[in-house]
């Protein structure tokens, strides 16, 4: 019998912050909704950046390089008068990062407009954080965008101290697949009183706000997932660690 063709499957939205990260070795383009972009455009999905740069030279800049990436910037920004993105960054002797993430950003500034809506509820998946929901204007907009049937799937990227507590849980409740390492874990099991250890704690927060896969990254200790009631896990590779910032 005839079978129809699947419909082509919408792309990815990756929203929020667009950065410069200043390391010992020199500026690097980062944040990590661009980090997924990049890794997912890598696997072969059709993914679009969602953010806004200034009209300053490291914006540009940025543009030109998200392209290079192969994720589109047509719903990149450019706001008149805020400037890019630059998070200033050191590493430690074990590979780990501290951020002092400048203020106010382009990224804060996150205009809702008839296009990104569109384009919004046509998607297959929206990757967002908590981190870009820090001022106002990008946190309305990202809200009105996830009015939508796709995919949502949140970055629990906890920055002291743009780590609100009621931030957080109104994305936990927007979000039907939560991302977050061992220690945000148990910070959020501390603030949300999820009891027992840490899977025990991860199937209440599942529970809880009704998201249906939890991953949890382990750092050296690989990862582990959470999905529809069952656990998979991952010891994860031996490797030599240079540094964190975008893994």
């Amino acid at each position: 019998p005839f079978t129809s063709p699947p419909e082509p499957r919408g792309e990815i939205l990756c929203v929020g912050e667009l950065l410069w990260d200043a390391l010992p070795a020199g500026l690097f383009l980062g944040g990590a909704p661009f980090n997924v972009a990049c890794h997912l455009r890598a696997a072969g999905a059709a993914v679009t950046m969602v953010t806004r740069v200034g009209t300053d030279q490291l914006g540009d800049e940025a543009r030109r390089r998200v392209a290079r990436f192969g994720v589109s910037a047509d719903l990149v920004q450019v706001d008149p008068s805020l400037p890019t993105g630059f998070v200033r960054v050191s590493v430690a002797d074990d590979g780990n990062a501290a951020y002092d993430i400048l203020e106010p950003a382009a990224w804060d500034n996150l205009e809702t407009t008839a296009t990104l809506l569109h384009r919004a509820a046509a998607a297959q998946a929206i990757v967002f954080g908590t981190l870009a929901q820090r001022r106002a204007v990008t946190r309305d907009t990202l809200r009105r965008i996830l009015d939508t049937r796709a995919l949502k799937v949140l970055d629990v990227n906890l920055r002291p101290p743009y780590d609100d507590r009621e931030i957080i849980r109104d994305s936990l409740r927007r979000a039907d697949v939560v991302k977050l390492n061992e220690e945000e874990m148990r910070r959020l099991a501390s603030w949300l009183d999820l009891r027992g250890d840490l899977q025990r704690a991860a199937v209440t927060l599942a529970e809880t706000f009704r998201c249906y896969t939890v991953c949890i990254t382990r750092g050296p200790h690989g990862a582990m997932l959470l999905r529809d009631g069952r656990w998979s896990e991952h010891p994860g590779f031996d490797v030599e660690v240079r540094d964190t910032v975008g893994s």
